[in-house]
């Protein structure tokens, strides 16, 4: 992998920190979802910003 910019890696740094707030938003909210549909939207989305942290994660490796 080529060296990254330090502004590159806070700009990785601050994509993974959103990545990460987005998968605790939804998760909460499907905790307090009283509707089985909508829980399920939101574990469903919670999901899919885990991979999208766990994708960017992987290409510092």
């Amino acid at each position: 992998m080529t060296q990254l910019t330090e502004k590159e890696l806070a700009s990785i740094q601050e994509l993974l920190a959103d990545e990460d707030l987005l998968v605790k938003k939804f998760k909460m909210l499907a905790e307090h979802a009283t509707d089985e549909q909508v829980k399920t939207k939101m574990l469903e989305i919670s999901d899919k910003h885990q991979e999208h942290f766990n994708e960017i994660y992987a290409k510092l490796s």
